[in-house]
Parts: C-alpha cells; structure tokens; sequence
C-alpha cells in the first residue's frame, strides 16, 4: 500500500477534500497547469480572491477560511497550504510572533492597548524546484495595500496596517518563484518548521486570555473587519503614528 507523503496529505485543518475546496480546484482546471502555475494560481487567488479580513480563531479550518472570504496570516496560509496540497504541491508551515505595532492603526486605539505584545504569525513554505520558498505576500490583498502605498508614497518603510516592510513602494508580494513578504520586519520569535498548522497550532496559542479572547472573537475583530473593508474603500484614513508604533524588537530578524 502507498503512503501518502505527509506534505502533501489532508488534515482536519487541511481540509482540501472538503467539497468547497475540491469544487474550487476542479472548476479552476488548477490541477491542469504546470507546477509554477498550479503555485501562482493558488497563490493569487488567496492573496486577492480571499480579502484581509480576522477570522474568528487562528485553528479554523481552510474550507471555512474559503468560507469567510477573508483572513490573516494564518488562516490565509492554512487555506493556501490545503490548494496547495489539493493539487499536488508539497508545503508545510514556518511559525513566529510578530509585535503588535504590526496591527495598529487596523487595532482600534481604544482597544489597542490590550492586544498581547506578541502575535501569532507563520507563512506557508513550498518545495519547488528543489529548493524550499517562503510565501508570505498572501496577506494583504492588492485593494488594501494600494491604500497603504499611497497612503505613505513618501517612506518605504512601514510597521502597521497588517505591513512590516522596508520596501513599501515594491514589496516583493506577486509569485515569480521567489520568496515573497509583507510582514517580515516585525518578526519577534521564531518557532521553527512544522508539517501541518494542526500541530502549530496544539504546541502555540495567542495569548489573548478568557475574557480578552472573547471580546476579540466577539466585539473586536468585526471592529477591526469594518475598519479594513473602510481603509480599502477609501472611507477612513491611514494615520501615520501606526507607523511608527514600537521599537525594534532585539531579536528581529
């Protein structure tokens, strides 16, 4: 009997199989394409198809990421690793924090003061041409990120709005077989490499606590949804203090 290599097998949070997601692939001709192509149109599709938005828990499963129609960080890069296994592309999963400053201005200030200094991030690892590539420009969709380039046309480095990027003007974000990032320069910890978001996600939490927790899912992530979809229509205005909102953490990579 043939195992199934374990980068490229379904998990309950790598639920490819899942009929929205089979239905997704399968009416996209992904699986068709040349690998480069089979990455990049998984890749944009998260990137642009799949909005900035907070979903309501980093452990939720891709179909309902497909579901929601936006999402983070995390949860971008559990539904670009279950199409990416969907179609035959080995990929696992690379784990850090990021600091807060990464979210203000997205973050209410109001409420901003009790985010957790730390942040749960990760971005999505491929096997491609022998070589393993980290993608991580998925996260802010194009709409949103030309509100931030024009927003602050006269700096190239940014810490804030979902972006930590020295290179706001030209960030490397579109797939062409390389490494992609937006939020590198606001990484704190790194937790290293694992196979699936599922065992992420059982050895690393948010650390937001009970109540905290629960106004998140509750109260403040939509405040936060209704703030990004307003920045991407133009109704509300970036503010240039979320820029410089911390201090470079000592071990920044």
């Amino acid at each position: 009997m043939q195992m199934t290599n374990p980068l490229l097998a379904p998990t309950k949070l790598l639920d490819f199989n899942a009929a929205p997601i089979a239905h997704l692939i399968e009416s996209r001709s992904w699986r068709d394409l040349s690998e480069y192509d089979r990455i990049g149109a998984a890749y944009d599709f998260v990137r642009n198809e799949i909005a900035f938005g907070y979903n309501r828990a980093d452990d939720i499963p891709a179909s309902e990421v497909l579901s929601d129609g936006y999402g983070q960080c995390n949860t971008k890069g559990t539904l670009l690793m279950a199409l990416l296994r969907g179609v035959g592309v080995r990929c696992r999963l690379h784990g850090f924090t990021i600091h807060k400053g990464l979210q203000r201005g997205v973050v209410p200030e109001l409420v901003y003061p009790l985010a957790p200094e730390e942040i749960l991030h990760s971005w999505v690892e491929i096997e491609f041409q022998g070589a393993w590539i980290n993608l991580e420009g998925f996260i802010l969709d194009d709409a949103f990120l030309e509100v931030l380039q024009r927003s602050f046309s006269d700096t190239d480095s940014v810490c804030g709005y979902g972006a930590g990027t020295d290179c706001l003007g030209a960030p490397p974000v579109a797939w062409n077989g390389e490494d992609t990032y937006i939020q590198k320069t606001g990484i704190v910890q790194d937790f290293g490499v694992y196979d699936t978001p599922d065992a992420f996600y059982l050895s690393h939490k948010q650390s937001f606590g009970r109540l905290r927790g629960a106004l998140y899912r509750h109260i403040i992530r939509h405040w936060m949804n209704a703030r990004v979809r307003g920045f991407r229509s133009g109704r509300l205005k970036t503010d240039r203090r979320a820029t410089h909102a911390h201090e470079e953490p000592a071990n920044a990579a």
